[in-house]
């Protein structure tokens, strides 16, 4: 048995094994994209040729482990493990199911292999996984001032219901839909809802079309068909776009930007100690 551990522990510690692994990969991350377009034997013979590797690296793997505690510690060799054994779950077990749907999904999963063919893409996603805590509580501090925002242009902005309106406020409201659509024209009234504010508060964060969101309910306050003033209206999109692209987002770099030079610096001692 040592024998064999030593021999994979060679085999998966030469360079030209790494290199042969991320060149499958690369190819199966083609493939994928192809099958999009189209399906036949010859793709799917060469996919199961790559499956016989993948199988084989994730075998090579396991037998030169210092012992099984230490082999599903790796989230990446449990991530590998997982992409193999969806892989060999036959489609015509779930034929006419939605199930085959999820099987296939996550079979295409098997792209993000190619996040551990580079130090620094590793690097990253160390800084995401370090990151986690505090993007958790940046996202609940974010979530907070949406929904209060949310409330607010509710409160505020909301058109009111066409069907409960007279004959001169539903020409009135005709008039503006004609001159000062919702952007888009299919979109629903975007404060019209608690739902509805949040997500248009979050497209404005995006910058796609806040500053029609304004123009339009400056038009709706001359139809007076909203009562809330053009000062208000203003102040409240500019002080959302400031607040939220500005200050939220740059706490999500700021906690990144800091989780990486925590982990770059523990890398620096471990290169150190190690030397």
């Amino acid at each position: 048995m040592s024998k064999f551990k030593d021999f994979s522990r060679n085999i998966i510690a030469k360079k030209w094994f790494e290199l042969i692994i991320v060149g499958v990969i690369l190819i199966n991350s083609f493939l994928i994209g192809v099958e999009t377009y189209t399906h036949n034997t010859t793709i799917k013979f060469i996919q199961n040729i790559i499956l016989c590797i993948f199988t084989i690296e994730i075998v090579l793997r396991f037998i030169a482990r210092q012992d099984i505690k230490s082999f599903f510690k790796s989230g990446w060799n449990n991530f590998d493990l997982f992409l193999v054994l969806i892989s060999y779950i036959p489609e015509d077990l779930f034929e006419g199911s939605s199930t085959i749907m999820v099987v296939r999904i996550l079979r295409i999963f098997r792209v993000l292999r190619l996040l551990r063919t580079s130090s620094e893409i590793k690097l990253i996603i160390a800084v995401l996984s370090k990151s986690f805590s505090a993007l958790f509580y940046n996202g609940v501090f974010f979530f907070i001032f949406l929904y209060l925002f949310a409330i607010i242009g509710t409160t505020l902005f909301r058109m009111p219901s066409v069907e409960n309106l007279d004959k001169d406020a539903a020409s009135r409201y005709e008039r503006l839909m004609a001159v000062a659509p919702n952007s888009p024209e299919c979109s629903p009234d975007p404060y019209g809802t608690l739902a509805e504010s949040m997500f248009t508060l979050f497209r404005a964060l995006t910058g796609e079309d806040w500053t029609d969101l304004r123009y339009n309910l400056v038009k709706a306050y001359e139809y007076k068909l909203v009562n809330t003033p053009p000062i208000i209206i203003t102040s409240f999109h500019v002080l959302w776009f400031i607040l939220a692209a500005f200050l939220l987002l740059n706490l999500v770099v700021g906690a990144i930007v800091n989780n990486y030079q925590v982990i770059m610096e523990e890398n620096k001692a471990k290169i150190n100690s190690g030397s």
